[in-house]
């Protein structure tokens, strides 16, 4: 039987997850405490995001801002991280683990358990995919408040032709607060000068 990795699906010889997702697990669990932390300065609904200063609300605002509560909340970083590091002790024959100490202590617990068991985890346990989607999800969760992404421009698709005449035709997008525009598809570059015969390209194509 073909094993393939639980979270990218790549081919395996063996185990539930491949070394790169594992180690972009293992990543992922040790930023948990420091997300948690950056969370906080999110909890407040004065402002979009705190280095941008405050913006007057059109009606009177949640006293939290309920995303980051949630997260920061039972339900929320630490629930995940409690709920997987039970269901990992009890498939290991192991005791549940004691709970104790503050939310960011108890983040900050569950994480390391859940790190020091990776090898087995991947290796071993069936849950592993499941398990890394989760955490790479929450990690998403939690840079959506607090890094959230830049509006771009779409200028239209990659007119590049490979050796073979294929037209490349991947999305080229504007970066927020940069000229630069590199096809993330074939590495084709695209100064400001050549975007008007682009865009006409683009509309020449579409006719």
């Amino acid at each position: 039987m073909t094993a393939f990795c639980g979270l990218c699906e790549r081919d395996l010889e063996h185990g539930y997850l491949c070394p790169g997702c594992t180690l972009g697990t293992a990543r992922r669990l040790d930023r948990m405490p420091r997300l948690y932390e950056a969370l906080a300065a999110f909890l407040h609904p004065s402002g979009r995001r705190p280095e941008l200063g405050r913006s007057r609300p059109a009606e009177a605002p949640l006293p939290l801002a309920e995303p980051a509560f949630n997260l920061r909340g039972p339900g929320g970083i630490v629930g995940v991280l409690e709920d997987w590091r039970s269901a990992m002790q009890a498939d290991r024959g192991w005791g549940q683990p004691a709970t104790a100490g503050d939310v960011e202590r108890r983040i900050t617990v569950a994480a390391r358990a859940l790190s020091i068991n990776l090898e087995w985890i991947s290796a071993e346990w069936p849950m592993a995919g499941a398990f890394a989607e989760e955490i790479r999800g929450l990690e998403r969760d939690v840079a959506s408040i607090v890094n959230p992404a830049e509006p771009t421009l779409r200028l239209g698709t990659c007119p590049a032709e490979f050796e073979d005449g294929q037209v490349c035709g991947a999305v080229l997008r504007v970066p927020a607060g940069t000229a630069e525009v590199v096809c993330r598809w074939c590495g084709c570059e695209y100064p400001p000068d050549t975007w008007l015969a682009l865009r006409s390209l683009q509309a020449e194509s579409a006719a």
